[in-house]
């Protein structure tokens, strides 16, 4: 695997650099990418339960009868 590279645009002349990235920007990009992946674990879950009680709350609606327009009303 080519190590990641950063581009650096001096906005001043326009001129542009790529190098290679330090060990540190490298390492910062690694915990930015586990932080990332974390947080959207939290988020699926957070969805995941939100859909399982809602479809809760309408299979108890339902098997009391109701029918699906009157659970929308709801």
């Amino acid at each position: 695997m080519t190590a990641p590279t950063v581009i650096e645009v001096d906005c001043s002349t326009g001129v542009s650099t790529e190098r290679p990235m330090t060990a540190e920007e490298i390492t910062q990009m690694e915990e930015r990418q586990a932080a990332f992946e974390a947080q959207k674990a939290i988020d699926d879950a957070a969805a995941a339960a939100k859909a399982a009680a809602k479809a809760s709350a309408e299979a108890k609606l339902a098997a009391l009868g109701l029918t699906a327009e009157e659970i929308a009303a709801l």
